[in-house]
C-alpha cells in the first residue's frame, strides 16, 4: 500500500553513541523485571482517547489496544487486537475478527459490541478539535457475533486502516467510559501492554504489565515511570544526575549539540537519532482582519528565512520545508521554494503594494510555551526579528501554555499561531486532510473544495499510496496559493538514555509514538 523505500527511509532509526566501550544485554528474566524512568516534556492534555488529537497518544499507545497498529519495523498496519481486511475491491467494507479471550485490565470483556462503542462515543461526543475529524469516511459499524466488527464507508478509502491503528481509535470499557461525555476522574482503563497505576497530572504517571494483556508487545521491562517536565533543561539534568533513564520529546537544539559534545559530564549516555516526520508551521486564520488578505500571508511567506532559522535556533537538528509534506513521505514537493524563492523583502514590499498596503502590517504572533520545548520561544523570537527587518511588519509575540493556547486556537482567538505535528500514519493524506474543510485540527475553517471534494477522495482509491502523489502534489500548489499554511522545518527526534538502557532504537513507532515496552536496562562490562 506504501512507496515502501520512501517511508521506510522516513522512519528509519540510526544511533550515535556518545560514549565508548560496550555492553551486553541482561538476560531475559532479569531485563523483563526491571523498571524504566523516561522524561519527557509532553505530558497529556487528556485521559479520555475520544478527547485528544495530540502528544496524549504517548500514553495511551501503551495502555490502551488498537485493533491494528504499527509494530517497530512497520510501515503498515499489522494485526494488534484483531485480524482485519477489506472485504471489497472498492475499499468500502472493512472487516476485523477480534483475537479470542481479549478482556480489559479490569477483567471485563473485550468484545466486538466495546469496539463498535468505542468508536461510537468518539463521534457522538464529537470534541472540538478531537478524533472524530479522522472518521470522516465512516459510515457504520456492525457487529457479528461476540468477535466480528464490520465498518462500512460512505466512500472508498484506502486510509482508514491507518486511522484505525492510531491511538485516537483506542478501546474503552463501555461500563467505564460515559458514551455521551468525557471521562473526568482521573483514570482510565484499557487493554493495552501496561496498567496505569498512578497519575498525577503534569508530574507522572505510574504504568506497570497488564498481566491480562493478549497482543503484539514483547515488553521488555517490568514497568515504567514517565516523569513530565515543563521544561527540558531541568530533564537533561536529571538524565546526568540518573534520576531518570531515558528521555523523550522536548529536547532543545543546544542540548543535543552539547550531548553529542565529548564531554566528561557525558560518559554514561547515549542519543538516538530518529529521522523525523514531525513538522512546524503557521497558521493564518483568514477570519481575522489582519490577515484576511492574501496578499498579508505571502508577504509572510515571502520574508521568512528557513535556513536562517533552522541555522540559529536548531543547530542542525531539522531542516527547512517547503511543502505541509515532509521529505521522506510519498507526496512530498518544495512548492513554497518554487513560488517564493530565496526571502526576498523587495518582492514582499511589491506584493503588499498591489493590494494597496503601504504601511507596516502589524500582526500578533501565537505559540504554546510548554508544548514542543523550550527553543518555540527562541523560533518565535527570530521569525519577529526577520519580519521586523524587513520594515514591512510588526510583530507581537503571545504564549500561552498548551491547554489555554488550543482552546484559544479552537475558538479562532488568533491571527496568526504556531503549530507543531507529528504524523498520525506515515501517509502524505495526513500531512493535508487534518487541516482542510469547515472542521478540521486547527479549529480554523479551510474550505477548498478542491481538496476536500475532489483530490482527496480521488487519492483514497488508491491502495497503492505510491500512486496517489500526484493528488498530493496539486492539493499542495493549491494550498501554496492560499498561504493558509506556511510549514517551515521538519525535525529530528532523539532519543537521550543512560547507555545501560536498552532498545531506544526500536522504541519510536512510524507514527513517533513512544513505544515503552522496547526498552530495557542491560548491564555493561
Amino acid at each position: 500500500m506504501f512507496n515502501r523505500t520512501s517511508l521506510q527511509a522516513a522512519a528509519a532509526l540510526a544511533s550515535i553513541s556518545l560514549v565508548s566501550g560496550c555492553g551486553v544485554f541482561s538476560d531475559a528474566e532479569s531485563a523483563g523485571e526491571q523498571r524504566i524512568v523516561v522524561g519527557t516534556t509532553s505530558s497529556p492534555t487528556t485521559l479520555d482517547p475520544a478527547a485528544a488529537w495530540d502528544n496524549s497518544w504517548e500514553l495511551f499507545r501503551n495502555v490502551f489496544q488498537t485493533l491494528v497498529s504499527f509494530p517497530t519495523g512497520s510501515t503498515t498496519p499489522q494485526s494488534d487486537a484483531a485480524d482485519c481486511k477489506f472485504k471489497d475491491t472498492s475499499s468500502r467494507v472493512f472487516e476485523c475478527r477480534l483475537v479470542e479471550g481479549l478482556q480489559f485490565s479490569n477483567g471485563h470483556k473485550l468484545d466486538a459490541k466495546a469496539v463498535q462503542y468505542s468508536i461510537e462515543r468518539i463521534r457522538k461526543i464529537d470534541v472540538d478539535g478531537g478524533p472524530n475529524g479522522m472518521l470522516g469516511s465512516l459510515d457504520t459499524i456492525e457487529t457479528v457475533g461476540d468477535r466480528t466488527v464490520v465498518f462500512r464507508l460512505n466512500k472508498p478509502d484506502a486510509t482508514f486502516p491507518f486511522v484505525l491503528a492510531t491511538p485516537a481509535m483506542s478501546l474503552v470499557d463501555p461500563a467505564e467510559y460515559p458514551a455521551d461525555k468525557l471521562r473526568e476522574d482521573g483514570k482510565l482503563v484499557g487493554s493495552g501492554p501496561y496498567v496505569l497505576d498512578e497519575y498525577t497530572e503534569g508530574e507522572k504517571a505510574e504504568l506497570s504489565k497488564n498481566p491480562s494483556y493478549k497482543g503484539f508487545a514483547d515488553r521488555k521491562n517490568g514497568g515504567v515511570t514517565i516523569r513530565y517536565f515543563k521544561e527540558s533543561e531541568p530533564m537533561v539534568t536529571a538524565l546526568k544526575d540518573k534520576e531518570i533513564d531515558a528521555t523523550y520529546r522536548g529536547l532543545t537544539a543546544e542540548e543535543v549539540v552539547d550531548l553529542q559534545a565529548d564531554k566528561e559530564e557525558n560518559k554514561g549516555l547515549q542519543l538516538i537519532e530518529s529521522t523525523g516526520a514531525d513538522i512546524r508551521y503557521l497558521v493564518f486564520n483568514a477570519e481575522d482582519s489582519s490577515v484576511a488578505k492574501s496578499a498579508v500571508r505571502k508577504a509572510v511567506a515571502q520574508v521568512v528565512d528557513r535556513e536562517a532559522l533552522v541555522a540559529k535556533v536548531y543547530q542542525g537538528t531539522a531542516e527547512p520545508l517547503y511543502s505541509m509534506v515532509p521529505k521522506g513521505i510519498a507526496g512530498h514537493t518544495t512548492e513554497f521554494f518554487d513560488r517564493f524563492g530565496a526571502p526576498d523583502a523587495g518582492k514582499a514590499r511589491e506584493i503588499l503594494r498591489d493590494a494597496g498596503i503601504t504601511e507596516p502590517v502589524e500582526l500578533t504572533f501565537w505559540f504554546t510555551t510548554d508544548r514542543y520545548g523550550s527553543a518555540t520561544a527562541l523560533e518565535f523570537a527570530e521569525l519577529k526579528r526577520q519580519l521586523e527587518a524587513s520594515g514591512l511588519f510588526k510583530i507581537t509575540l503571545r504564549g500561552k501554555p498548551w491547554k489555554e493556547f488550543q482552546a484559544g486556537y479552537q475558538k479562532g482567538q488568533y491571527p496568526v499561531f504556531g503549530r507543531g505535528w507529528f504524523p498520525d500514519f506515515p501517509d502524505a493524506d495526513n500531512f493535508v486532510a487534518p487541516f482542510v474543510g469547515k472542521q478540521n485540527v486547527l479549529g480554523t475553517p479551510y474550505v477548498r473544495p478542491e481538496i476536500t471534494d475532489q483530490l482527496l477522495p480521488k487519492s483514497r482509491r488508491e491502495s497503492d499510496r505510491g500512486a496517489a502523489t500526484d493528488e498530493f502534489e496539486k492539493a499542495q500548489e493549491l494550498m501554496v496559493q492560499d498561504v493558509r499554511l506556511l510549514p517551515l522545518w521538519q525535525g529530528k527526534l532523539y532519543i537521550a538514555a543512560s547507555e545501560d538502557i536498552g532498545g531506544g532504537e526500536r522504541a519510536l513507532d512510524p507514527q513517533t509514538v513512544m513505544q515503552m515496552w522496547e526498552l530495557n536496562r542491560r548491564a555493561s562490562w
